[in-house]
């Protein structure tokens, strides 16, 4: 099966299915994806993306960024939520090079987490109870969707180090994110060197601050987000083969 689904203007576009669960089962493939925008989808990629099969889509951008850059084509029977997960807007082309980009970034997370806990909640309620397939995205598809496909899989029992492995794929996008964000800006300079990377220890970061301040990754969704038994069941039943 295939991790990376190729497409011409989609960089980040990722099936979630393979990663095993301490209980040894497997994350189905073809069941959940993760991406950057989908706003970007026009032609043959809009009919690569038919072909998946998508049903549902959630996006986690903040709604100015919906204005401005758009959403998913419309295509009949597909439900479509808008999470803004994120409630701190910053510029990540503005990121101070002299800081520590990596803590920086994890810290950012944190935020999300404490921030987005409404929305972070929706989200894990349509993952655990909506149509197959689904794809949630952001903008680059790297942190706010990096956040909520580490839960997911913490959740269903996948390994800390397969979630760090997968967020870290990001990696292999970062240069044509880069080479977008150049395109849409002509007239800035991208002041952050680490614009659009995506390392280990970034991921690292923020699953050692969820575990310190909660206790777990799942402590933390069960008392802030409220992820009960049923919910943490509806996850591995829709997204667990055996």
């Amino acid at each position: 099966m295939r991790r990376h689904i190729a497409f011409e203007r989609l960089h980040n576009f990722r099936d979630l299915g393979g990663y095993t669960t301490e209980d040894g089962r497997t994350v189905r493939w073809g069941r959940l994806y993760r991406s950057d925008s989908l706003a970007k989808l026009a032609g043959d990629d809009w009919d690569r993306f038919l072909a998946l099969g998508v049903l549902t889509v959630i996006d986690l951008r903040y709604p100015v960024e919906i204005e401005a850059k758009g959403r998913v084509p419309h295509n009949e029977g597909m439900a479509y939520y808008n999470f803004s997960v994120e409630h701190r807007p910053y510029d990540q082309a503005e990121i101070d090079p002299d800081v520590d980009p990596w803590r920086f970034l994890a810290d950012r997370y944190a935020e999300v987490a404490l921030d987005g806990v409404k929305e972070l909640r929706q989200s894990l309620e349509v993952i655990a109870s909506g149509s197959d397939p689904l794809v949630f995205h952001c903008a680059s598809g790297k942190d706010r969707t990096g956040i909520l496909a580490a839960l997911v899989l913490s959740l269903i029992g996948v390994s800390e180090d397969q979630i760090v492995e997968d967020f870290a794929l990001t990696e292999l996008a970062t240069d044509r994110l880069v080479a977008d964000w150049r395109t849409t800006h002509p007239g800035r300079t991208l002041r952050w060197p680490g614009y659009g990377r995506a390392p280990a220890e970034v991921m690292r970061l923020f699953l050692a601050d969820l575990a310190t301040a909660h206790g777990s990754v799942r402590d933390y969704a069960t008392d802030l987000l409220g992820a009960d038994e049923e919910m943490i069941t509806q996850l591995r039943d829709r997204l667990l083969g055996r």
